[in-house]
């Protein structure tokens, strides 16, 4: 039997085993599992990459940065953004050779540009995790400009006290990159001032457990288009099978 996996802490949230245990289902796929390994610490990868049965890996939240140093080769996609979230992984000389990539970018890219109008020319993006990466470098693609918002202020940040109305307004692009407001904590959202967004705006979430969190719930309430993070699993999950499977 060989293996794939996912790799992040925690993982209740994760839909990525049910898509791949549907996908080899519906496609007669036989002879290859996919399961979900929570790691307290990154330093507990070592033991699973032992395992010569494992040829690919999935990686989330908090792990898509902190994994670069145990791989042996990086994407220039991946390299160039700095996270990681599929790993390829092959036996040379009898032991594991890792190579990072990050399909996030082109999930993320593929499911927001369709949606895009000529008015989203400038994004605040919430958090500052390895996904926010893979975003800032879609969003680099497309053209757009955007601001970080993370709880620390930094010479590249802003923090959430800096928000107000009138930001809020400008930038018709929101962006949560953050872990606020996945399952089970679903009552949680990124702190900002609601009340200035409008019809005009955009809100994306990249959680989908729950698929409309409080977040896009509150840019709904004010007339805004809105987006949870499901087709970017989507896009990005077919993105690694066929880079497991090269």
């Amino acid at each position: 039997m060989r293996k794939l996996g996912l790799i992040g802490y925690p993982l209740g949230h994760s839909f990525s085993k049910k898509y791949y245990q549907d996908k080899f289902i519906k496609e007669y796929i036989v002879g290859i599992d996919y399961d979900l390994y929570p790691l307290p610490q990154i330093e507990d990868f070592s033991d699973i990459i032992q395992d010569p049965a494992f040829y690919g890996v999935n990686v989330t939240i908090p792990y898509k940065q902190s994994v670069i140093p145990f791989l042996d080769e990086l994407s220039p996609e991946a390299e160039s953004i700095g996270a990681v979230n599929c790993i390829r992984i092959e036996q040379k000389d009898a032991k594991p050779y890792l190579i990072g990539f990050n399909t996030d970018v082109l999930g993320f890219k593929n499911s927001l540009q369709p949606l895009l109008k000529s008015h989203h020319q400038k994004a605040l993006i919430f958090g500052n995790g390895g996904a926010t990466k893979a975003v800032c470098y879609a969003l680099d693609k497309l053209g757009i400009a955007y601001q970080i918002v993370s709880r620390t202020k930094t010479a590249d940040t802003i923090n959430y006290d800096e928000l107000t109305i009138d930001l809020i307004r400008e930038n018709k692009l929101l962006i949560n990159c953050s872990p606020v407001g996945t399952a089970p904590q679903v009552d949680a959202c990124p702190n900002l001032p609601y009340e200035g967004i409008t019809a005009d705006h955009l809100l994306y979430d990249l959680i989908y457990n729950p698929a409309e969190t409080l977040f896009l719930k509150k840019g709904k309430e004010r007339g805004a288009s809105i987006k949870n993070g499901l087709e970017m699993l989507v896009l990005q999950a077919e993105k690694n099978w066929e880079i497991w499977n090269q």
